[in-house]
């Protein structure tokens, strides 16, 4: 273990000012690393074979790594004070790391061995997209497919509402987009567009043949789906809705609608 005492310390750099969307964002993905906040989730990321480059430890709570292999990776602890100036936030969960980012299967890799997957168009909030993670891992779909414009899933807030279910679930990049649906379908699949239009099929009513391979396609809190990526879907479905209530939040609709359709399948 190694003390740091100053916020500024150059050894810390990996978590510096860890509030600042932009800059995380501008940081994080070219230098190849993301960070896991919380003890469950950065031993999920080691199950998950994520290679560490550092942790950083309040210095209170040193002892709940003391199990842990840390290999050649530095463990640095501190005070609340310093992790507070140094991250832009009160630490409370005591524990943080910074990980190398393993390389993205491509999305033909990942339909290859997929049953059901969920796509997602322009989904840029983090935690919904962490939330949509831990619906998929839990509810039988096999992977994700993002758009580019989509968040990213190794995001501090989306690897923690997702409980680290981002490092169980595959996930790749779908592009160019939309045109890229033609592949899932060519793979097998059947692209079910989400949405709230009264006209759409509703889910429950899908045929077999619709539920055998579905790739359930949803788009942006509010906005929903792209003209162009409706004409590129084969079915528009619905979540029927009660009480005069327009849609679900699109993390809420993406585990309803994970739900029906693997609800037959065996546990």
């Amino acid at each position: 273990m190694e003390l740091i005492t100053e916020p500024d310390d150059e050894r810390i750099g990996d978590y510096r000012a860890l509030t600042d969307v932009e800059l995380r964002t501008r940081w994080e993905p070219p230098h190849g690393l993301f960070i896991a906040e919380g003890e469950l989730v950065l031993r999920r990321a080691l199950r998950a074979g994520y290679p560490a480059r550092s942790y950083l430890v309040d210095a209170k709570r040193v002892d709940q790594l003391a199990d842990l292999d840390t290999g050649d990776a530095p463990v640095y602890a501190a005070t609340q004070d310093v992790l507070r100036a140094a991250t832009g936030f009160h630490v409370h969960r005591g524990v943080l790391a910074s990980f190398r980012r393993k390389a993205l299967p491509t999305a033909a890799e990942v339909l290859a061995t997929a049953r059901r997957v969920v796509i997602l168009e322009d989904v840029n909030n983090h935690t919904n997209l962490g939330a949509i993670f831990r619906a998929v891992a839990a509810l039988g779909v096999d992977a994700v497919l993002l758009s580019l414009s989509c968040a990213d899933p190794l995001y501090r807030r989306s690897v923690r509402v997702s409980m680290g279910e981002v490092f169980a679930v595959p996930y790749a990049k779908l592009e160019p987009w939309p045109d890229a649906l033609a592949q899932v379908r060519d793979a097998g699949f059947t692209v079910l567009a989400m949405t709230p239009a009264p006209d759409a099929v509703p889910i429950q009513r899908l045929g077999p043949a619709q539920r055998a391979r579905a790739a359930l396609l949803l788009g942006a809190e509010g906005a929903g789906l792209t003209g162009a990526a409706m004409a590129a879907s084969d079915v528009r479905v619905v979540i029927p809705m009660r009480r005069g209530v327009d849609s679900l939040n699109v993390a809420a609709a993406t585990a309803v609608a994970c739900w029906e359709l693997s609800r037959d399948d065996p546990l």
